[in-house]
């Protein structure tokens, strides 16, 4: 009989507990939890959160969930890696894994009048990794007569490399003409996507889904290069922009969460086109000399040695493209 009433006065004490657990429980959802409304284009966060979340960046996760639905279930699955066809269709025919560079015809840096908002970093899990931490040992900007898109990052080569941010692989190949050597481009979820060159070998293939931080190659020396280093770039619709702008180079972190690109930002942009409007080309062939090379052209040895930071015995790599006025 006492063991009977042990077990009532138990339950009527776990019952009296259940108000508080739940009280615990919405409090706990209400600091911490982030609210959509019905309209997709509102996001309520909570005080905690760090960062406005609210952003017009396409999420292609979106689109390509609708694609892998399941109709039997309404959970999406999505797969590691996509089709070509299914991402083609999700970027609205803006994909490929062929093509290092994608330039919108819409999109002229030097007649921007807005700016555009890009969230890099949130309290939803979207972070940033630095791709390789090591001295930059040539920043963004001219290096002689050629205009530098990137950062080079020093390093041995078989250092791992890691994808900045979250995203999917739309280009992991061997590039020879514009001289990157082993490369793989990362579209974004936040419209930028990013560039790792003159890798000794990729990790990844394309169509692939990967998160900040994830291994995607390894560092070397391939393409056009002196010494092994990671060539990293960020770009938008194709026209490519100064990582130090977002990233604190030397302590390998973000500037800040969410940016705002603006005609700015892209500064150097006309002052390269006329640089590269009166510029004359050449891409080497099979039997080319430099002195070859320069009496076809009407110039000099030294003058070609001089634009293209070469020597006149340096080797020429049949695929390579110099300037030569």
């Amino acid at each position: 009989m006492n063991f009977v009433k042990n077990i009532f006065r138990l339950r009527s004490k776990v019952l009296k507990q259940i108000p508080l657990l739940l009280f615990l429980l919405l409090a706990f959802k209400t600091n911490y939890a982030q609210f959509y409304s019905d309209d997709s284009s509102n996001v309520y966060e909570s005080l905690s959160d760090s960062s406005n979340l609210t952003s017009g960046y396409f999420d292609a996760y979106d689109e390509l969930g609708t694609l892998f639905l399941n109709a039997d279930s309404l959970t999406v699955k999505l797969p590691k890696a996509y089709s070509s066809d299914s991402l083609t269709k999700a970027y609205d025919g803006d994909w490929s894994n062929d093509e290092l560079f994608i330039f919108s015809k819409d999109f002229d840096p030097s007649k921007m009048e807005d700016s555009i908002r890009v969230v890099l970093q949130d309290n939803a899990g979207h972070c940033f990794c630095m791709p390789r931490q090591g001295i930059i040992t040539s920043p963004f900007g001219w290096r002689r007569w050629q205009f530098h898109y990137g950062v080079d990052v020093g390093l041995h080569t078989g250092d791992t490399v890691r994808a900045a941010f979250d995203g999917i692989v739309r280009v992991s190949k061997f590039q020879r003409s514009w001289g990157y050597g082993n490369v793989i481009v990362i579209r974004h979820t936040n419209g930028l996507e990013t560039l790792y060159g003159h890798l000794s070998a990729t990790k990844v293939v394309p169509n692939q889904k990967v998160k900040a931080g994830d291994v995607i190659g390894l560092g070397g020396s391939t393409g056009y290069s002196t010494g092994p280093h990671l060539h990293f770039e960020i770009r938008y619709k194709g026209t490519p922009m100064n990582p130090a702008l977002f990233v604190d180079l030397n302590n390998f972190t973000l500037w800040k969460d969410t940016v705002y690109l603006s005609k700015r930002t892209f500064g150097y942009y006309t002052d390269v086109k006329k640089v590269v409007a009166n510029a004359r080309y050449y891409t080497i062939r099979n039997g080319d000399s430099l002195s070859k090379i320069a009496l076809y052209y009407g110039t000099s040895v030294a003058a070609i040695c001089s634009l293209n930071g070469i020597r006149p015995t340096s080797l020429l790599s049949v695929g390579r493209t110099i300037r030569v006025r």
